[in-house]
């Protein structure tokens, strides 16, 4: 498969394990209702679904859910530079770290939305303003 092949989060889910699907669908119900506004990109090549202030994976992008075997990382490109109380980061990347996911509670953690709303700082901060599209 190759890497840039786009698809849906529906088919996204359909590649994880049964299991997974649960997790998967809340942590893009958090990402969202954190930042309804945010760029939603499903790349099936990498088998993730990208969330970000524009549709550049690595320049607009602020986090990245994906499904393994046993758990869904939710992963954040910028990780290393966020501020992480609770330790829950893991990863050891110059720039990415990311969160295992393996249950629904773990999901709804406040720590979790702490980070999520960080990462979306980091990125509104870092870019530029975008000019309104005509």
């Amino acid at each position: 498969m190759p890497k840039a092949r786009f698809g849906t989060f529906a088919e996204l889910l359909q590649l994880a394990n049964e299991p997974l699907r649960p997790l998967l669908v809340r942590l893009r119900e958090i990402l969202l209702e954190i930042h309804p506004e945010a760029c939603e990109v499903t790349r099936l090549g990498d088998r993730a679904t990208v969330f970000g202030v524009g549709p550049r994976k690595m320049i607009d992008g602020y986090a990245y859910i994906l499904p393994y075997q046993a758990w869904v990382n939710l992963g954040f490109f910028r990780g290393a530079a966020l501020e992480d109380p609770d330790g829950l980061l893991e990863g050891t990347g110059a720039k990415m770290r990311h969160v295992k996911i393996r249950s629904l509670a773990e999901a709804d953690r406040p720590a979790l939305r702490s980070l999520i709303k960080a990462a979306i700082a980091e990125r509104v901060q870092a870019l530029p303003p975008r000019p309104p599209v005509a």
